[in-house]
């Protein structure tokens, strides 16, 4: 079974859109300790969805990679200490 990874963004800069090049995600709202409950979003056959936490419009532009966003630092990554 293959395993694909969903890309995880943020809104730490508070803009009212974001453009994705995926379909389907998680927000996490802002960065913690900021964030709300990363929540799986799929926007099926829209071009855009409204996260139900934090209101964030997303919009999908194919030209865009599946780790790409505009505003580009909306890629929420995650760092683990060790």
């Amino acid at each position: 079974m293959a395993h694909t990874i969903i890309p995880k963004f943020h809104n730490d800069r508070g803009v009212d859109v974001i453009e994705i090049g995926v379909k389907e995600f998680e927000c996490v709202g802002a960065s913690a300790p900021f964030d709300h409950p990363h929540v799986y979003l799929d926007m099926g056959d829209d071009s855009e969805i409204i996260c139900p936490y934090c209101s964030t419009v997303y919009r999908y532009k194919g030209s865009l990679g599946p780790e790409a966003s505009n505003p580009a630092d909306a890629l929420y990554k995650e760092y683990v200490e060790g």
